[in-house]
């Protein structure tokens, strides 16, 4: 399964128990009529795929649903549901090297003038 929106929130990675199970948390955004704010999963090695986003950004997760079943000290039987992500996919359409200064709206740019070749003309033959 996938779902698309707008980064809302990406969280620290953090550990749990003596054995190093991590944990990462993204929120994203739809966008659509109601929006919602959909709680996203990212665990071990995943984690590791959230380092290149940034609040803002459009993308694309794809999911698994999650079901756990636990029954509690009085033997109620509860059950539980997460979103796991398992990849991350930006939409952004002008995706650009963060090393390169952003490029001019095309209206920054002065109209060339079109030269008569007659007037310019200094090749030798």
């Amino acid at each position: 399964m996938e779902v698309q929106g707008r980064i809302k929130l990406i969280d620290e990675t953090k550990e749990y128990g003596s054995n190093g199970f991590r944990k990462r948390e993204l929120v994203i955004t739809t966008e659509e009529q109601y929006p919602q704010h959909i709680l996203i999963e990212f665990v071990q090695d995943k984690t590791n795929l959230l380092d290149s986003y940034q609040v803002g950004q459009m993308v694309k997760v794809s999911i698994n649903l999650r079901g756990r079943e636990w029954v509690n000290p009085q033997g109620e039987t509860k059950y539980f549901n997460s979103i796991q992500g398992w990849r991350i996919e930006n939409m952004e359409q002008a995706q650009q090297d963060p090393n390169m200064p952003p490029v001019p709206p095309v209206e920054a740019f002065e109209p060339v003038e079109d030269l008569n070749e007659e007037e310019h003309d200094d090749l030798p033959f």
